[in-house]
This record gives structure tokens, sequence and C-alpha cells, in this order.
């Protein structure tokens, strides 16, 4: 049989196993996998890896955060996720006063749909203004938004009873409850003495945000998820504080999961002592914590204890984030950072090649893993029948990180100048090519927003 498209010659890197094998795909799966398989367009992989397309559940696209917007949009943030190597992603919603949160899905659907050019899914928000609409949570599942993304933390901070009640809504249509953790009330009262002692640059971002409360809010949450017995998912963990709550949770038969986050990865705290905007530029929350923090993080992931790695990309321009340096005031400054093309080939450049991960640990924490916690039941993995959202990754290729290199839409990166191992030399989305020789040959609007579940 002669399909549409063979990938030949590849070796095959999954979540479980590693093996040399083509790859037929049919209209947009996975049609077969074997030897000596031929199509009618055929694309040689010899010397590559093939993984699935990796998934990335924690993004922030075209998203209004206080005075600001983060600046790439559905297309121009999925076009750089296509670039490195994601083919799915997950963003957000918040409802505004006059929508039901089914209107505020259709809303944000409506801005999405004729932009990206990969697949997504949305979390719906539930801040203090939604609890009194917990009654629309089981409509919201069913359209297909499978997670609720629960914070503890800024304007949309829950207090303990509006976590509980929201955590038994969301665990009534067994959805997945994903968490910012931090002690908010920790963080205002520190914020506010440093600011009232004239400590103002952003050296004291992270001194106002310790990994100790970190720690602190992912337990508390952690016991009030027990106390409801749903399963639970937390965001951007930067510390062992934080690991360790998941892991003592994870051997008491809990089904809580934990991510970390490129820059928690490859950065550490020194980052806020540079001069002026540079200082500014790696605010984000949590915040970016020492080199023990880095290290226990990497462990994490090698062990087990932590299980995926996302972004959290949330790009502001220098000029929004030098806004918190000309008010003297860290507090003002937009916290959010970058990553969202060069995550996939971070974990396998600091990881894989340090021997801190082995290729298929790789693959579990930026693709399976993620498609499976986020309920895209036809991702992440290669398998007959899944979506062909494939990658032909080079793993000798060198590269150099910087805004004239990535695709993102703003003028700086954290990565300025850090050199990589390895990077996706074709993307492929339900069996397209998107992504070739770095040009993107895909077209916008051609992702689909997925509806999300996880079964009864």
């Amino acid at each position: 049989m002669s399909y549409d498209l063979v990938i030949k010659n590849g070796r095959i890197i999954t979540a479980h196993t590693s093996y040399n094998a083509d790859i037929a795909i049919q209209g947009e799966q996975i049609a077969a996998i074997g030897q000596g398989l031929s199509g009618q367009r055929e694309i040689d992989a010899s010397g590559k890896l093939v993984t699935p397309g990796a998934v990335d559940i924690h993004v922030h696209l075209e998203m209004p955060i206080g005075k600001f917007t983060s600046s790439d949009d559905f297309f121009t943030g999925t076009r750089a996720a296509a670039f490195g190597g994601t083919t799915a992603v997950v963003d957000f919603i918040e409802r505004q006063p006059d929508e039901t949160m089914l209107e505020a899905l259709a809303a944000r659907r409506a801005l999405a749909d004729p932009k990206v050019v990969i697949d997504y899914g949305l979390h719906m928000t539930i801040g203090p203004n939604d609890i009194a609409h917990l009654d629309e949570v089981p409509a919201v599942y069913e359209a297909g938004c499978g997670s609720f993304k629960l914070y503890m933390a800024y304007g949309l901070r829950l207090t303990d009873d509006q976590l509980l009640q929201a955590l038994k809504a969301i665990g009534d249509v067994n959805g997945l409850p994903v968490v910012h953790a931090e002690n908010w009330d920790v963080i205002c009262a520190l914020v506010a003495e440093n600011l009232r002692n004239g400590r103002t640059t952003p050296h004291y971002h992270p001194l106002s945000r310790p990994a100790l409360m970190e720690g602190e809010a992912t337990g508390r949450v952690i016991d009030i998820a027990t106390l409801v017995g749903t399963r639970l998912h937390i965001f951007h963990v930067t510390c062992d504080n934080t690991v360790q709550r998941i892991a003592a949770a994870r051997a008491r038969g809990r089904s809580v999961t934990g991510e970390t986050c490129p820059q928690y990865l490859l950065m550490t705290q020194e980052a806020y002592d540079r001069p002026g905007v540079e200082g500014a530029l790696p605010v984000c929350a949590p915040p970016i914590r020492y080199q023990d923090s880095q290290d226990a993080l990497w462990r994490a992931l090698g062990n087990g204890d932590l299980q995926i790695v996302t972004t959290d990309h949330c790009p502001f321009t220098r000029a929004e984030k030098e806004t918190g340096i000309r008010a003297n005031d860290f507090s003002q400054i937009p916290g959010g950072v970058p990553g969202i093309e060069m995550r996939y080939t971070a974990v396998y450049s600091q990881g894989v090649k340090r021997g801190l991960l082995t290729e298929n640990q790789w693959v579990a924490a930026c693709c399976t893993t993620p498609a499976q916690l986020a309920g895209f039941n036809r991702k992440g993995d290669i398998l007959v029948g899944y979506d062909a959202d494939l990658v032909i990754f080079d793993p000798d290729k060198e590269v150099t990180l910087s805004t004239d290199f990535l695709h993102e839409n703003v003028d700086w990166t954290l990565y300025d100048g850090v050199q990589l191992q390895g990077w996706p030399k074709t993307t492929l989305s339900r069996g397209r090519v998107i992504v070739d020789d770095g040009e993107f040959v895909g077209e916008r609007g051609d992702g689909r927003f997925i509806k999300r579940g996880f079964g009864d």
C-alpha cells in the first residue's frame, strides 16, 4: 500500500521505547509503523530522531494582564511554537462580568480560531467572581474545557473556602484543576515592607515571594483537594519545597502532578541583579531561584517527582518591562517571560545531553505526559490512529538563541547567547508539514480547538 506520506529511516523516540522504523501517514493520522513502507511523498529522516509533537499546556497568548497584553498573539505564538517542535498548546479563558462561562469560551475561540497554526485547548479560569457561576462548570466541561485554572495569588486569588468550592465543582465533572500556588498574604506584606524601606529594584522580587511559602501554598491546596477527593496539577514549580510537597502527596497515593519551566531550569536568581531593564526582564511568578533550586528541579524530573515541562509563555516588550523600573517599584513590572519556541530543545540539550534525563524521559516530560494530563486523547505519542503530530529532530544541530533566531513577537529573550544542541528540522501537524528546514510552510487558522475530557 502507498500512503499519503511516509517518514523513513528515522529513530523513533517515545516515552517508553526507542527503535528504528518508518511512519506512514494517511490523511491526518498515523496509519502504520514498520519497515519498508512507501508513500506518495517520502521524507528521509536518516540520522534524525522522530518524536511526537511536543505539547505545552501552559501558555498565555494575546492575554490582557493588567495594563498590558502579552505580545504574542495566537498566530505569532503558535507559529513560534511550531518552529520549536510544539504541535499543541493550552491557553486560558477569563470570564468577563457580563458573560457566562460558555460565552467567554466562545469569545476566546473567536479570537484564536482564525489565527492558530497548531491545535489548541483552553483552561477555564475560576476567580472569586466566578464562585457564583460554579453551576456553569458542567456545561463548560461538556464544551471541551476539561481543565480549570485556580489562582492563589493576584486579583484572581481564591480564599481557602473558595478553593474548596471550586475544587468540588471541578471534581464533580471529573475535570482537572490547575493551580498557581503562592501565599498571597505573605507576598503582599513582604512587597509592602520592601517598598516602604526603599528596596525597589528587581533584586527584591524573588525575596518577596519566598520558596518556603510557595511550598506552604502547594501543601495547603493539596490538603484541600485531598479533602474534596479531586486530582490536582501544580503549575510552574520553582523549588525543592514545592517538589517535596508533591512527592509526599504522591507517596500517599494522591493524584497530584507538577510542572516546571525553562526559566527555572536554565536561569538563576542572580539574573534579577542585572542593571536597569535587564534585571526586570526575568520577572515572573513564582520567581527564578538560586542554583540549588535549579539542581533540585532537574533531579525531580529525573526521578519522577515532577512530571512535565511547560513554558508559562507570557511575553511583554522591553518597554513594558521597563515601566516598573521607571516607577521605582519592582511590583509594577509585568511578570512573564517568553519560552514557547526553545522549550523542547532546551530540555533535550540541558537534560538529555548532560545525562540528567534519558531520551524517553525527555519525550515523556514534553510530549506524552502533558497530552495525557490535559486530555489530548490522540496526541503526544506515536501510535496507529493517533494524530500525525510529529517532529523530525536533528540531535546534532547546534543553535545559539537570540531574537534574530527565534520567532516570538518580542524584542528580547532571556536566553540571549545560550547555545543548545539539537533543533527540530521538520514539524508536522495532523500530517501536514508546517515547518521545514527553518521555513514556516503552514497556514494561519489551520489549527483546531480540541475538546478535551477525561471520561467517567
